[in-house]
């Protein structure tokens, strides 16, 4: 059958049996549910939420970490032809209200007693939520909620009194043009907005993309992003239509041991993953006995040899061969054991990951496929493949998508997966998409001669310095990533007469320093404000800025004690920085890197 809706994925999904559908971990051992065991929940939950009164396109919102019970219950609220409302679980009370309220969502679905006490403070500001279904089933549940398997109950009495037509009917009424889902972005400014988008757009996406992340029935995907991040749920779908099996992540602080149990063959991250595991690999290799440490510079050395012949999928000449053989059993294999050792691919999304840290990786032996696309978008707009791809770019342009660049440098974007709009906000729908389809990136990039497309900053954070100088502060970020020094870099600037930096150091590497130095331990304050650590960076720092414009150089920079966090709100659950938070909650240091600044050229 032509797929075109996310049903019809399902109804596929189910067509191709598997050891597993799902696997978690519970009580210490990974557990499996199994197709049929998939299928008969999806069809039970899907019954309860026609037994607690949703209809077609009403809103039905899941508050929860990446669990089976997420999936489940989003494919059911599918089925049932309701459109699913996905909420980060970091959000803080006030934003959930502010979705569920913007949304009208009448059912929700939320994982335990932490969210729990979140919607309960604000319950009474959400006149238009109904009922509720609580995963975790110790969790004691107020008058107006119900637990997972509660519903589940109510749901096969209801499927059996209905019959199974009604499921059947409801799964094939849906059609491409249907809305399926409101994303809400997490938004570096302002409330977030709910991004609309259909079974066709989102189906689009895995239609497309399968072909570009191949997988085999027998293969074990690991689920890391958050599901309410769209990249991981329609890599989902993709998981699901090719007969793979997920297995999720018990949580971020997890992945590390989750992947050496698991030994998936592909997963999904955003950028800081690979870097958090580069981070930790070279601070093991910085500890290490002199002759170890030759051995891995070695290595790395014939990973950047072979690299372009990686990338061209070509045999390796003779003695690069033999080299690279001694490598791998030396070096490569034991970072990529960090990751099972089964790993295949991994697939990055989300943001820019510099070409440092691919080439890193890629030459290593992990084959990172870089992609770019908004949440608008469904979100894949261009993609590198193992057959095509160029590191320091995001890859070709997929079947069915056009793209053209804007005067002023901004990636335009239209096709099947872009977004029907904003929901409850038509303004904001006139300004992103124009009368002809074409959807507003906010990103500046170009093609090349080959085709493959690059970005090079979000043009709401081009930097535009005192004299008018436009200058993008994503690309020297990514440079100064490569230092051991540095953690998460944010460049200062605008409408200023030089260029600063503030950010979170390495600070394994920072402590290494100060052992070197005779300094003995220090906390993060006292390693971050200690003269010659400071002289240490800035040794780092005028590395770079030999390598720059005279008007990109970092004239000033200033180390933060601690790392930023969600809770903090200086990144958001996707793991940007927000900028603006930034620059409001650390005032007070910018300012005073520019406190001379009247006198400085």
């Amino acid at each position: 059958m032509a797929v075109q809706t996310l049903n019809d994925i399902f109804v596929e999904t189910l067509k191709k049996p598997r050891a597993a559908a799902l696997k978690y971990k519970k009580d210490g051992e990974w557990r499996d549910i199994s197709l049929p065991e998939f299928e008969t929940t999806v069809r039970q939950m899907s019954a309860a939420l026609r037994w607690m009164g949703v209809k077609p396109d009403d809103r039905v919102a899941i508050l929860a970490e990446n669990r089976p019970e997420w999936t489940m219950a989003d494919v059911a609220i599918l089925a049932a032809g309701a459109v699913s409302v996905p909420i980060y679980p970091t959000l803080t009370p006030s934003s959930i209200q502010y979705i569920l309220n913007d949304s009208g969502t009448v059912v929700l679905f939320l994982s335990n007693r932490e969210q729990l006490e979140k919607i309960e403070s604000v319950r009474p500001l959400v006149p238009s939520l109904r009922r509720m279904v609580v995963f975790d089933a110790e969790t004691s549940i107020p008058e107006d909620a119900m637990s997972w398997q509660a519903a589940l109950k109510n749901g096969a009495e209801h499927d059996r009194e209905a019959g199974p037509a009604k499921f059947d009917e409801l799964l094939r009424s849906r059609t491409l043009d249907d809305l399926a889902t409101i994303v809400y972005t997490s938004g570096t400014t302002g409330n977030p907005k709910g991004a609309m988008l259909t079974h066709g757009n989102v189906t689009s996406n895995v239609v497309t993309c399968v072909p570009m992340i191949p997988l085999q029935t027998a293969d074990v995907v690991m689920n890391i992003l958050p599901l309410s991040h769209i990249l991981e749920r329609m890599v989902d779908f993709c998981y699901l239509l090719q007969g793979a099996t997920i297995a999720y992540a018990e949580s971020v602080l997890k992945v590390a041991d989750n992947l050496q149990e698991v030994r998936p063959q592909v997963f999904a991250a955003v950028p800081r993953l690979f870097e958090k595991v580069k981070e930790r690999i070279l601070n093991t290799v910085a500890d290490a006995p002199p002759l170890r440490k030759k051995i891995f510079a070695w290595a790395l050395s014939v990973g950047a040899e072979r690299l372009p012949y990686v990338i061209a999928r070509q045999p390796l000449p003779g003695v690069l061969a033999l080299k690279s053989a001694i490598a791998e059993k030396l070096v490569f294999k034991k970072i990529l054991d960090r990751l099972g050792g089964r790993i295949r691919f991994a697939v990055s999304g989300g943001a820019p990951l510099s070409a440092e840290v691919a080439a890193f990786f890629v030459g290593a032996g992990l084959d990172i496929l870089e992609g770019y696309g908004l949440t608008e978008t469904s979100p894949v707009i261009a993609f590198n493949t193992l057959d095509h791809r160029r590191l320091g770019t995001v890859g070709r342009i997929i079947a069915g998508v056009e793209v053209r660049i804007a005067e002023d440098g901004e990636i335009l974007t239209r096709g099947p997966n872009v977004m029907k709009g904003y929901f409850n906000n038509p303004e904001a729908t006139a300004a992103a998409i124009d009368k002809d389809g074409w959807f507003s990136t906010g990103d500046i990039g170009h093609i090349d001669s080959d085709g493959f497309l690059h970005i090079t900053d979000r043009k709401k954070d081009l930097i535009i310095n005192a004299y008018g100088k436009n200058i993008a502060p994503q690309p020297i970020e990514n440079l100064l990533k490569t230092s051991p020094y540095v953690g998460t870099p944010v460049l200062i600037g605008d409408r200023r007469k030089f260029v600063s930096l503030l950010f979170v150091p390495n600070f394994e590497a920072l402590q290494r320093e100060a052992k070197a130095l005779g300094l003995g331990m220090a906390s993060n304050a006292e390693l971050c404000a200690h003269p010659q650590i400071i002289a240490t960076v800035q040794k780092e720092i005028d590395r770079f800025n030999a390598t720059l414009d005279k008007q990109e150089k970092i004239r000033r920079f200033t180390m933060i004690p601690q790392d930023f966090t969600i809770e903090g709100g200086e990144i958001t659950p996707s793991l940007k920085v927000k900028r603006r938070v930034v620059d409001e909650k650390y005032k007070s240091l910018i300012d005073a890197m520019y406190v001379d600044e009247e006198t400085m050229a």
